[in-house]
């Protein structure tokens, strides 16, 4: 199991406020909750310190996963559908979280932590722990207490194993000030509430008290196993949040995961592998109903793109490669990654889908956020509420009349058997789609290419790849100076209406 972008992220925050969660007691709502946050968010920032900080550094990574909770001890919150089990602290984990069990009369009882609830190896270190410590986090189980489906641990984080029981990408609760040149900021869930479903088709239900320095919330997840009409799991979530100080990049429903490299960019690597990525693009469905693919890049900075909007419709991380042979990992089988879409509820507003690309040499960390950020500045004594899907897919949610990016590649631009163009890169995009049914080179199909901050080269080509339902669209580019040239792509048909997504990418010279 490869260490994420959040672990680092935790080492970075190990401290943080942990405000007074009510004991057991009856009748506690998800509006005691949202007032519990509310009222915090009005007080100072007090960071709560780590109990025995030495001790938990030496459960390690490898320590930490061979600490199990015992079956004999799972929980049951929603009956058997929806096993519980808890997570024990560690040096990567090392803030105690709240645990607290909610019956369908809103009865709560927080479960008290005890090394008698884990399996753990004679020589663990786990065994010096104080009793009373706190637990890192919780999973639910499938009905039969095989594999987990949707874990919460560390920061903000949870995840689920998507529609082919492989973890990949991870969201989490809120991003603060993600990808500028001051600290970004990591707030916790502090406390969960763990209970029966609240909607129909749910598994089991979730409330958790966000706490950071600049912010608070009041959350609410539905979780949702094997949605048919998703093809995944669903997290639906209501997030209420509080603004205790000024935040200049607030990032709502983020995602985080990794890439390294693909076809695209397979020369920047040197792993045996064709490709490793958890991601290979972001997708959007705006507000207007434009189809927008943009697919990911491992900069050599820090980078960062807006993607301004009304209202969107959705946007998400998405692994479109889903051919074993394009990956050939047989360990942590890249190819079966998760996908997830962000389906806003309620209208949003004005704001942007923000992607952060952070430059990587391995797998080891994610380096890839995208989230929306509201075009209303977060100002201290400020409240948002925000509520939205995640659908864990296979694939985006497709249009029903144009056809979408299969493959991206970069390589030397030119024409073979001619001399090779200084400064020059070819890029080829591949789009596929039923509305290619019956088009040929005589169809009067047009490629629409634009660019900035550099130059498209003639000829830009746009034809279909014989024997498949596919069509390729090929230019040459350069560039104007050392930034990335914007390019905007896509094809229309003999009345200049768009048949494919749009493709956008930051691209650069990297192959002379």
């Amino acid at each position: 199991m490869k260490l994420k972008l959040f672990i680092a992220a935790i080492i970075s925050t190990s401290m943080s406020l942990h405000a007074e969660p009510a004991q057991a007691s009856a009748n506690f709502t998800f509006e005691d909750l949202k007032a519990m946050a509310k009222a915090s968010a009005e007080k100072p920032y007090t960071p709560t310190a780590v109990p025995a900080p030495e001790l938990i550094d030496k459960i390690t990574y490898d320590e930490h996963w061979k600490i199990r909770f015992k079956e004999g001890e799972t929980l049951y919150p929603n009956g058997k559908k929806a096993p519980l089990q808890l997570f024990y602290p560690g040096r990567y984990f090392p803030e105690p979280v709240s645990i607290y069990i909610r019956d369908d009369k809103n009865n709560v009882k927080e479960l008290p932590f005890s090394n008698a609830l884990f399996d753990m190896p004679d020589d663990s270190p786990a065994h010096d722990l104080p009793q009373g410590f706190g637990f890192a986090g919780f999973r639910i189980m499938r009905p039969d207490i095989k594999p987990d489906w949707i874990s919460f641990l560390g920061a903000s984080y949870f995840r689920t194993d998507g529609p082919q029981g492989q973890y990949g990408l991870s969201a989490r609760g809120i991003a603060i000030n993600t990808g500028m040149s001051e600290p970004e900021e990591f707030p916790r869930f502090s406390a969960f509430w763990i209970g029966p479903a609240e909607k129909k088709g749910e598994s089991v239900s979730v409330w958790a008290l966000l706490e950071g320095p600049s912010i608070t919330g009041a959350y609410r997840f539905g979780l949702s196993k094997d949605n048919k009409e998703a093809k995944g799991h669903i997290t639906s979530v209501s997030a209420n949040l509080y603004m205790r100080a000024d935040v200049e990049r607030l990032g709502i429903a983020p995602l985080t995961s990794m890439y390294w490299y693909s076809e695209k960019d397979k020369t920047e690597a040197k792993d045996w592998r064709p490709e490793i990525h958890d991601s290979d693009g972001l997708a959007i469905h705006t507000g207007s109903g434009q189809y927008i693919w943009r697919p990911l890049n491992n900069p050599q900075s820090v980078s960062t793109n807006s993607f301004i909007d009304e209202n969107p419709k959705g946007f998400g991380l998405i692994q479109r490669d889903r051919d074993f042979n394009n990956y050939q990992d047989d360990g942590v089988f890249y190819n079966k990654r998760s996908s997830a879409w962000i389906k806003p509820q309620g209208d949003w507003g004005k704001g942007a889908v923000q992607l952060v690309e952070i430059p990587t040499k391995d797998e080891t960390f994610d380096n890839i956020v995208a989230y929306w950020v509201p075009e209303k500045e977060a100002r201290k004594g400020d409240e948002f509420t925000f509520s939205y899907d995640i659908e864990w897919r296979p694939l985006d949610p497709k249009s029903k009349t144009l056809a979408s990016v299969v493959n991206t590649r970069q390589g030397q631009g030119g024409i073979p058997g001619q001399p090779i163009p200084e400064g020059v890169n070819k890029m080829v995009i591949d789009f596929e789609g039923p509305v290619f049914k019956g088009l040929d080179r005589e169809s009067g199909i047009k490629p629409i290419v634009e660019a900035s901050n550099g130059e498209i080269l003639e000829p830009i080509g746009a034809y279909p790849i014989v024997g498949t339902n596919q069509w390729r669209l090929a230019f040459d580019y350069k560039q104007s100076n050392n930034n990335p040239v914007h390019i905007r792509a896509y094809l229309v048909d003999k009345n200049d209406e768009a048949i494919t997504e749009t493709w956008v990418s930051d691209a650069k010279v990297t192959i002379e």
